[in-house]
């Protein structure tokens, strides 16, 4: 039998609505894009129970985990959507839903030639804007120097966002699991901070096959 907390798609060729996210649209929604084992996701829920969050995650035995993690911690507020995470935003995600989409640790591809393979693109941009509600926060954080010089210049350059500080020292955001890894092993960790713009990008932004998380 399904988990309550897995978001299981009736159809995968057409877009959600956003009562089928969650049914209560009054409250906010937050998106952690790659949610890996739902560390960061499952605390998150936990500390904010008047917001809703749904993670993305490719990886089926990640999603079962992360249910049963849910339910076992009695946490109401937490769905999983087992999919690739660029179909999900360009393809099935409602646009305007999310207050806010976390992108935390993706894959950096650190190989010169596998670079393209990068999750934040130019095409994405538009998937990820037209998912954000009006004012919407989009929120990076990675160990990979090169690839947080090229995400935040690649995102500086859009239209679609304008940069905002990072959260302040005292606002709750928790490590995830790669990112308590990392600093473990002494390596320097940078984050940015984007607010969605009102620019329209081209309509309906498709996902590439590039860029995989």
């Amino acid at each position: 039998m399904p988990s309550p907390h897995e978001l299981i798609p009736g159809n995968y060729f057409a877009r959600l609505t956003r009562q089928a996210i969650f049914p209560d649209t009054s409250r906010p929604l937050e998106i952690d894009v790659g949610c890996g084992d739902g560390t960061f996701l499952l605390e998150m829920a936990a500390r904010f129970p008047e917001r809703d969050f749904l993670g993305v995650e490719r990886l089926g035995g990640r999603v079962a985990k992360i249910c049963r993690r849910a339910d076992r911690l009695g946490i109401p507020n937490v769905r999983v959507l087992c999919l690739e995470s660029s179909y999900a935003l360009g393809w099935l995600l409602p646009t305007s839903c999310a207050s806010r989409l976390h992108l935390l640790f993706p894959d950096p591809w650190p190989k010169k030639r596998h670079a393209w393979k990068r999750f934040v693109q130019p095409e994405i941009l538009g998937s990820i804007h037209q998912t954000l509600a009006p004012h919407g926060e989009f929120l990076f954080k990675t160990d990979h120097t090169p690839y947080f010089e090229e995400a935040t210049a690649t995102v500086d350059a859009s239209p679609l966002f304008s940069r905002l500080p990072w959260l302040r020292p005292e606002e709750f955001y928790p490590l995830t699991d790669f990112e308590k890894q990392w600093i473990a092993a002494g390596c320097q960790i940078s984050a940015a901070r984007w607010r969605k713009t009102e620019n329209n990008p081209a309509p309906d932004a498709k996902p590439g096959s590039a860029a995989s998380l």
